[in-house]
């Protein structure tokens, strides 16, 4: 594995710390990596202060640019009576488009954020570490075509969530792009 050097943080394959995952994100990887073992090297993770699993907070005390950073939420809508969910991963920087594309992607009359508690219980990951690696089937994985772009100032890396509060991984946005399930999209952000 290349050492990544970003911000103040140390770290490691994340395949060697299944501790800082949430247990379905370190299922996908082992499976991911299986099929692509280049997976294995590029996918790191760091522990962090879970106080300071905010995006804002963390960037700001270990030393890392805002940009490359990337948020996931879950969004939810009905159709017909059923229901529709997805996350959406943006930069940072932005906002998901949840009232224009999200929308239109899940194909709802209406949009809204998945609530707290059922978004941790439902996903199994804790709230402030949600990632789209691991997230239950049936989830659509929606990427905004910026977090896949390479950032010219940043390089290939994004930071994400790693399933928990106390840790964060990061990977090539490219990669992420190609991570299972994960559907690219352009717009996504606003």
């Amino acid at each position: 594995m290349t050492t990544l050097a970003l911000g103040t943080l140390a770290w490691q394959r994340a395949l060697d710390r299944p501790d800082l995952l949430a247990g379905s994100t370190a299922a996908l990887l082992v499976r991911w990596s299986a099929e692509r073992p280049e997976v294995a090297d590029l996918v790191p993770v760091t522990e962090i202060d879970p106080a300071l699993a905010d995006t804002a907070a963390m960037t700001a005390a270990y030393d890392l640019p805002l940009a490359v950073s990337a948020n996931c939420v879950l969004v939810a809508g009905r159709r017909e009576g059923a229901e529709r969910i997805a996350a959406a991963v943006v930069r940072a920087t932005t906002r998901a488009d949840v009232n224009s594309t999200v929308k239109r992607l899940l194909d709802v009359r209406k949009a809204s954020f998945l609530p707290m508690d059922r978004a941790v219980e439902e996903s199994g990951m804790e709230y402030g570490g949600i990632t789209p690696l691991g997230l239950p089937d049936g989830y659509r994985v929606l990427v905004d075509a910026a977090v896949r772009d390479d950032a010219p100032d940043l390089g290939a890396t994004v930071i994400i969530g790693s399933g928990v509060r106390r840790s964060k991984v990061a990977l090539p946005g490219w990669l992420l792009a190609q991570a299972p399930g994960v559907e690219v999209v352009e717009d996504l952000a606003v």
